[in-house]
């Protein structure tokens, strides 16, 4: 019999997501042969659906949703494994029902178990028929909402997509007034912002928003690196301070220099210039920004440690 490898069993349970005891046993009755293993697990029912091939889904595309009122929004991410199934009608109209799906839920739901639209099996399961039918594994990542009804009429939320899906942003803000909200002036800074986000990848609108863990990790960077570049240890505070206000400047979209005309300077000094001619307040609140695959290819865990001690 061929040897069993750790890298096998891996390679195994990253095609079915089949647990790693079932794994090694079906790649023992296949005898090495992970083709074969692939057909064991899904014969013996232990997943529904596989991918034959062990590339990672990183393809898809990233679609928003916003109500006809701009009170609320959402944003969704499916992935399969080439461009070429990405285009195809089918893959699309199964995006447009998952977003259709996902429009009806409250954030933080499970859209995989929800009712697939015209049927009566759930997303995954129609899921898991467009993997064995197109040989591609195919997965609903992720999705998120924003829910601007809380702020009331004044409110809006913006979508912006990039590359025909391949990057998608959602954005709230909040206007001064029922006038100001229908402003091409206001929709145009709200695009733009979004834009900027898309482009520049802050993580949060404004300083106040980031989480203290953050900001001490930052620090401990910083700190690390004047260590390393033999700053004198009295000096550290004064030069940390600066440049965590230099950060600031980089990780929140208000601190961050415009990208569409940077003569006019930060983000948050055109919302200024802008409030003051819709005479009150412009207020961004919060943005989602999807990439697609982002993270996927980043994301390693521990599994051939894991597999060596189950081995």
């Amino acid at each position: 019999m061929s040897e069993i490898t750790v890298s096998m069993v891996k390679e195994l349970r990253e095609r079915t997501q089949a647990g790693m005891s079932d794994c090694k046993n079906a790649l023992v009755e296949a005898n090495g042969d992970l083709d074969a293993a692939v057909d064991v697990i899904l014969k013996k029912g232990i997943v529904k659906a596989a991918s034959r091939s062990g590339r990672i889904a990183t393809e898809g595309e990233v679609r928003t949703w916003v109500a006809k009122d701009g009170l609320g929004g959402l944003i969704v991410e499916v992935n399969c494994q080439t461009d070429f199934v990405a285009r195809g009608d089918e893959f699309r109209n199964f995006v447009g029902n998952i977003v259709d799906v996902a429009s009806k839920l409250p954030r933080g739901s499970d859209l995989t178990a929800q009712k697939y639209p015209g049927t009566d099996r759930s997303v995954d399961d129609v899921r898991q028929e467009m993997v064995a039918k197109t040989g591609e594994n195919t997965v609903v990542r992720r999705w998120d909402r924003i829910d601007a009804g809380a702020n009331g009429g004044n409110a809006l939320v913006h979508a912006y997509i990039h590359a025909g899906g391949k990057l998608a942003v959602l954005i709230h803000a909040e206007a001064p007034s029922a006038a100001a909200r229908a402003n091409a002036e206001f929709v145009s800074f709200l695009d733009n912002c979004a834009m900027q986000v898309a482009a520049m990848s802050p993580i949060v609108v404004k300083k106040e928003q980031v989480s203290q863990a953050d900001l001490d990790k930052q620090k401990e960077i910083f700190a690390a690196q004047l260590k390393e570049e033999g700053k004198p240890e009295q000096a550290w505070p004064k030069i940390i301070e600066g440049k965590v206000a230099k950060w600031f400047t980089e990780v929140t979209l208000l601190g961050q220099q415009n990208v569409w005309d940077p003569e006019k300077g930060t983000i948050d000094q055109i919302r200024q210039d802008l409030s003051k001619k819709l005479e009150g307040d412009v207020v961004v609140h919060t943005f989602v920004r999807f990439g697609l695959g982002e993270g996927i290819e980043k994301k390693v865990d521990d599994l051939a440690a894991e597999v060596a001690k189950m081995m």
